[in-house]
């Protein structure tokens, strides 16, 4: 998904701070360059101070934060916001659940019905902690927000459906236009006539009354028009793009036109895999999209033999959508895959939509391995057998055909390279397949 944006909304858990998930999120945004606006959730809960979530999106993150908006109160006792660049108190009026946006009062510090609805303490508290941050506080830069480099950091309850707007205003307003994408060093442009865009996403069984597969493209250059022939990067073959879709929630709509930075679903093409690049130019093929190191495995087993045919069409499915990635292990009678994810959590929704979406139920097998370093790719299968594996280490391929080590521990992988140094190992996968 995030190779498929200019910039993203970070949205962290106002009493929890950052989590494991989202450092690992961070850190794709920051190799990528992607502006990152926050929105501190939550705030009509129990929360953290509001100076220690910044300085923990600093001191954790090395990003630099700038506070666009401030809490009022926290808790129960939370009231609105404060926009410090216009100067102006939003208070909120909860709402049930959330279903429409919070009625808002809005005024300036001197606004006599602002300060009739804030008692003296919080009033007094929240004019002291936004002098603090006029001092000490970060300056705004539009250039350091655009490199990446501060976040702009709102406040705010999403369950109550306040500050949301104000999130949204000031992300359409400091966020970047569609960048151009570099394909072999040389610079695809938005402004480039011929149409080009790269499918980030698969997704089946969106609408279970059709059972349809969408793949969703991101818009790079050009313009796209429904019912445009264009180049199939991975059939190399001429495809008719009929079927074109907005989606929102469960809410479709049929996309005639659309330009750089835009998002489209496309119906009805069982060929797309994710990373394909679709164009009207064939000299144009994008490589957008990274694989993540896994950190668990397992097998996954069908205990119904009557819903074979489910089972294997449904992991399938998920396998060509991503969700999972599949190993085979060199040498080995079982042709069940490993299943391998970046948490065991993926696993969990892998076996929900078996038997939510295919009717089909699993039994979930943990494999006694934790760490995959990749092996160079012109290895031969002759120097594969001359390895000196440790203790529990197998040998396997990525869906690739590209090899791999299998280890039980960050040990066993470093002993490994002790023993091997004329064979280095990489903790990165490798983005392309071998013939």
């Amino acid at each position: 998904m995030l190779t498929a944006v200019d910039s993203v909304v970070m949205v962290i858990d106002s009493a929890k701070g950052i989590e494991p998930q989202t450092r690992k999120l961070f850190e794709v945004c920051r190799q990528r360059g992607v502006p990152i606006f926050t929105f501190m959730n939550k705030c009509d809960r129990p929360m953290k101070n509001p100076l220690e979530l910044l300085d923990e999106l600093e001191r954790v993150l090395g990003i630099g934060a700038f506070p666009v908006n401030w809490p009022i109160g926290d808790g129960f006792e939370f009231q609105g916001v404060y926009d410090r660049q216009v100067k102006q108190f939003h208070l909120f009026d909860r709402t049930a659940g959330g279903r429409y946006r919070a009625p808002v009062s809005v005024g300036g510090i001197d606004d006599q019905e602002i300060r009739g609805r804030l008692n003296d303490q919080t009033f007094h508290k929240t004019v002291e902690e936004l002098e603090m941050l006029e001092h000490a506080g970060h300056d705004w830069d539009d250039a350091a927000v655009l490199a990446g480099k501060t976040t702009p950091v709102f406040f705010g309850s999403g369950v109550n459906n306040f500050g949301v707007q104000l999130l949204l205003d000031g992300f359409l307003k400091h966020s970047p236009a569609p960048k151009s994408r570099v394909m072999g060093g040389i610079e695809i442009a938005p402004e480039n006539p011929a149409f080009s865009g790269f499918i980030f996403k698969i997704q089946a069984n969106m609408d279970p009354k059709h059972r349809d597969r969408i793949a969703f493209v991101r818009v790079c250059s050009g313009k796209f028009v429904r019912d445009m022939t264009v180049h199939h990067s991975r059939s190399e073959k001429k495809v008719r793009l009929s079927s074109s879709h907005k989606l929102f929630g469960n809410e479709r709509e049929t996309v005639d036109e659309a330009y750089p930075g835009d998002v489209i679903g496309l119906v009805g093409h069982d060929s797309f895999g994710i990373g394909d690049t679709l164009t009207t130019d064939p000299k144009i093929l994008y490589k957008e999209i990274p694989r993540f190191t896994p950190e668990a495995f397992s097998y996954l087993h069908n205990p119904n033999t009557g819903k074979y045919k489910q089972f294997r069409q449904g992991l399938d499915q998920l396998l060509q959508e991503g969700v999972i990635q599949a190993l085979y292990l060199r040498n080995s009678s079982v042709k069940t895959p490993l299943l391998a994810a970046v948490g065991p959590l993926q696993f969990e929704v892998v076996q929900f939509r078996l038997e939510s979406e295919y009717g089909a139920k699993s039994r979930l097998e943990a494999a006694p391995w934790s760490v995959v370093r990749w092996l160079p790719t012109d290895i031969k299968e002759e120097e594969l057998d001359a390895l000196s594996l440790p203790t529990g280490a197998r040998l396997a391929y990525d869906i690739g055909k590209n090899p791999v080590v299998l280890f039980q521990n960050e040990w066993s992988a470093n002993y490994f390279g002790e023993t091997n140094k004329n064979t280095p190992l990489s903790a990165l996968p490798v983005q392309t397949a071998k013939e």
